[in-house]
């Protein structure tokens, strides 16, 4: 296409017309991008200088002619209706109407890429949207409706590209502000100037059109799904005074706030601990995604707080336009409602609010189930060596987690005879594994000759004061002293013996303050993936870093806030071996959402199950399995932008790889069947577990090959 016929597209209204300009114009650019990133690169003569320079202004130019033309393809869309006539043209087997405005995000993406924004990530999101577009909408994928798997899909993939608009917006906030403000008084500009410089920045890029366009779309998919934003993670009513902070940390409420709180929060990493940030916080809206059975959504359910996420634009102005006042939360599988509460909201009323919230968050500190179970910390529960093997595991020497690992491998011999009552084998393999007993950290520490010092400090930790920083200073200190330690060379050798030399292992926490009934503990303490006994010192530190984050600052105010004496607390390590999974998965054997005891439900994540635990940004594969007449069905699909992988050809050294994750290419979210199958297997490996060990159960584990392998399961939080 020529340059003379570009003006008088810009005036075009076919949406068609546009979207084909936008595209030759990414032809044009991608052109250039080659051509400065080859030859002429390496060319330092005047002529080849004088070239790039034109050649880059070339390409800026066509960025800028692309925000104009994505401009005013929206336009057009909003003349047509926008996201109400998107949403009402949806029809089986008919989405038609929605393929320009997909041409016109996928050619708006790649503009991104080209501009070298995250190009890997432009590139994936770009491919997720033209399979989708090429797929199109069926009355049926396999049982389930044809269209809500359609909009659940795409919404994934709307959800990812939004993420990427709002990353590229916060690398800006960090790189412009401060040094805009000192340039703009240095220079005498004007204080209005200065302040809207990064905005006007964000605002005239093609960033910007895409991020319109993502929310219109995403607007759209809300209303075919017949969703308003949000989600629920812990259902529940809720009274209290609404305030927006930027995370849950120890610190974030203002000094001011009293009574029962309930937390508008901007972001989570998923290792927070909402009562370690206010005892009387009694509700959460987080303002992103989360995956439900991830570490943070986990310890919320276990804290009896009512938690809740919304993504909607719209839903979240209104949010933030209570702040500040005394709200009712509602949550439930039906939907959210949060407004001004109708009660008498005097200092007595608030008062008595208050007390019922803190008797409820408080609940833990009275639940037999959480005393601390006695361990034997003299280690002579260990045969020579040191170390005790799976089988042998139990909770007075080994912790919890570690017994029940121990269970499940015997568990795991007799699954492959059992099968679910609609004829689903519930067959499932253990890792292999070792522990380091209770004792084992503090033979180290005598051996050290640093025993008094540790008694000292943790002397000083029961009583450290929170506000002052004296107990960061000691968590420090502890968490030096412990990682500087070296496991007895009896234990690192006798661990070398029992597993073959090219094992990879994963070195995992066992404290005696994790898993029980009333305190799981998810994701509080270290686990350290990608080790080899046969490099002792990686090895070691592996060890010493899961000792160690016994006494990290969340640890240490997560015990607090459960009255559980830090002397009290002890910790085992399980070693297990490493597996590199297709797939790692979740499972809650009672629905966490609306207390559904005839669902298992399930999250799925690609690669190692770190991604799925710890909250990273992004949704993973969402399934419920009906127990009982094997129906699955599908409630979200994943679009986590990286998966986590051991490298079997790289060393054993605590680290893992990170790569771009294509879901155009995955079949969980490609073939309806193999998705059906795999939800009925986890269904019924999850209620197996849940009947054996008696009570409703938090599994983990993952998919090799077509082998589902179980890691760990633990009471689920209640």
């Amino acid at each position: 296409m020529s340059f003379q016929n570009l003006d008088a597209l810009e005036e075009s209204s076919d949406p068609l017309e546009l979207i084909k300009t936008v595209q030759s114009l990414n032809a044009l650019r991608e052109t250039l991008v080659k051509g400065l990133e080859s030859g002429l690169r390496n060319d330092a003569s005047d002529v080849a200088i004088a070239m790039r320079q034109k050649w880059r202004l070339c390409e800026i130019g066509l960025e800028d002619y692309s925000f104009v033309l994505l401009s005013r393809f929206l336009n057009v869309l909003e003349n047509l209706g926008g996201a109400p006539w998107l949403a009402k043209n949806v029809e089986p087997k008919n989405v038609s109407s929605w393929n320009d405005p997909l041409g016109a995000l996928i050619v708006g993406v790649r503009q991104l890429g080209l501009s070298g924004w995250r190009p890997e990530e432009c590139s994936a999101i770009g491919n997720e949207l033209l399979a989708w577009k090429e797929k199109g909408l069926f009355e049926k994928e396999g049982t389930e409706d044809g269209k809500t798997i359609w909009a659940l899909r795409l919404k994934a993939t709307l959800d990812r590209a939004r993420r990427l608009t709002e990353e590229y917006t916060e690398a800006l906030l960090q790189i412009f502000p401060q040094k805009v403000q000192i340039l703009g008084k240095a220079f005498g500009i004007s204080e209005n100037t200065v302040r809207t410089f990064t905005e006007a920045e964000i605002r005239s890029r093609v960033i910007f059109q895409v991020s319109k366009l993502c929310t219109l779309l995403l607007k759209a998919v809300r209303s075919t799904l017949g969703s308003q934003g949000w989600d629920v993670l812990v259902p529940g009513a809720a009274f209290g005074t609404l305030i927006q902070v930027g995370s849950i940390v120890p610190g974030s409420l203002p000094s001011s706030a009293k009574g029962p709180i309930i937390l508008v929060v901007n972001k989570a990493d998923g290792d927070e601990e909402v009562t370690a940030a206010g005892s009387n916080i009694v509700g959460v809206v987080l303002l992103q995604e989360l995956p439900h059975l991830s570490h943070l959504g986990v310890r919320a359910r276990q804290e009896k707080v009512v938690f809740v996420t919304c993504e909607d634009d719209e839903e979240i102005a209104n949010i933030q336009r209570l702040a500040g006042n005394f709200v009712r939360l509602q949550a439930s599988s039906a939907g959210v409602d949060l407004k001004p509460s109708e009660n008498t909201h005097g200092n007595a009323s608030v008062k008595n609010l208050s007390a019922e919230s803190s008797s409820k968050l408080d609940v833990s500190r009275h639940n037999p189930s959480l005393s601390v179970g006695k361990t034997s910390l003299s280690n002579q529960g260990a045969p020579s060596g040191g170390v005790i093997l799976l089988d042998d595991a139990d909770v007075l020497t080994c912790g919890a987690k570690a017994a029940a690992c121990g269970r499940l491998a015997s568990l795991a011999a007799v699954s492959s005879k059992v099968y679910s009552e609609h004829g689903v084998p519930t067959s499932f393999c253990v890792p292999s594994g070792v522990i380091i007993p209770f004792g084992s950290m503090e033979l180290a520490l005598e051996q050290s000759q640093s025993m008094e010092r540790f008694t000292s400090l943790l002397e000083m930790v029961e009583i450290a004061s929170l506000e002052s920083g004296e107990l960061d200073n000691l968590c420090c200190q502890l968490e030096e002293l412990i990682s500087s330690l070296k496991p007895p060379k009896e234990i690192i050798d006798n661990i070398a013996r029992i597993f073959p030399g090219n094992v990879r292992l994963i070195v995992r926490s066992s404290a005696n303050v994790e898993d029980l009934a009333g305190m799981s503990a998810a994701g509080l303490y270290e686990s350290i993936p990608n080790v080899s006994p046969l490099n002792p010192s990686v090895f070691s530190k592996a060890v010493s870093r899961v000792w160690a984050s016994l006494y990290t600052r969340r640890a240490i105010l997560s015990r607090r806030s459960a009255g559980v004496p830090q002397k009290e607390a002890s910790m085992a390590v399980l070693v297990q071996e490493m597996l590199s999974p297709n797939l790692s998965f979740v499972l809650h054997t009672l629905s966490p959402t609306d207390d559904d005891n005839n669902s298992v439900e399930s999250e799925i994540a690609p690669g190692l199950g770190e991604t799925l635990a710890s909250g990273t940004r992004g949704t993973p594969w969402r399934l419920s399995s009906d127990k009982f007449n094997g129906h699955v069905r599908t409630l979200a699909f994943a679009n986590f932008s990286e998966e986590q992988l051991v490298s079997v050809a790289g060393p054993a050294d605590g680290l893992v790889i990170r790569l771009i994750v294509d879901y155009s290419k995955k079949p969980l979210t490609l073939d309806p069947v193999f998705r059906h199958q795999l939800g009925q297997r986890l269904g019924a490996v999850g209620f197996f577990l849940e009947r054996k060990f008696g009570c409703p159960q938090d599994v983990e584990g993952c998919l090799v090959g077509k082998d589902i392998h179980i890691v760990q399961t633990r009471p689920q939080p209640m």
